[in-house]
């Protein structure tokens, strides 16, 4: 028997929950040197401008676990990228694109003008991504990275929602 229409369906998008914080702290740990641990994401979550998102499977039958998470901030009428993780067996999937067109949604549902996020120079697959959704470079930070696979660039890109 063939399960491939279960792996075929798109991720469902939500916000997280507090019991979602210690597996997030999970997939932050296996995507970045310095991990968050779930206090920290509380913490985050609690602040009134921080919007957290998940994405678990589609499928009654799957797990309720998140896949991935996007973290946004806002002040005023603009956002950041706090960070956006996929669990590394996830990945190339799009799970990273839906989380952040679900993010962009909101924001541009919630009348922000732009969004900012800082990547690394050394991260071709984040900003293909990126740069798919509109995003545009608008400046670099020459060793924001310590942990770089490259020289620690990071580029600061920009969306205009509004």
């Amino acid at each position: 028997m063939s399960f491939w229409w279960f792996w075929a369906q798109p991720p469902v998008i939500e916000e997280a929950l507090d019991e979602d914080l210690p597996k997030i702290a999970e997939i932050h740990a296996v995507s970045f040197k310095h991990a968050w641990d779930a206090d920290e994401l509380a913490r985050m979550k609690a602040q009134d401008s921080t919007t957290m998102l998940v994405a678990r499977r589609s499928s009654p039958y799957g797990t309720r676990s998140p896949l991935g998470f996007l973290i946004l901030r806002t002040a005023a009428d603009e956002a950041e990228v706090i960070t956006i993780a996929v669990h590394p067996r996830q990945r190339g999937r799009g799970i990273g694109k839906k989380l952040m067109e679900a993010g962009l949604f909101r924001l541009y549902s919630d009348r922000c003008k732009s969004l900012f996020l800082e990547v690394d120079s050394a991260n071709d697959s984040a900003i293909l991504l990126y740069r798919s959704l509109g995003f545009k470079e608008v400046g670099k930070r020459k060793g924001y990275y310590s942990d770089s696979g490259g020289d620690g660039t990071a580029l600061v890109m920009r969306v205009d929602l509004g």
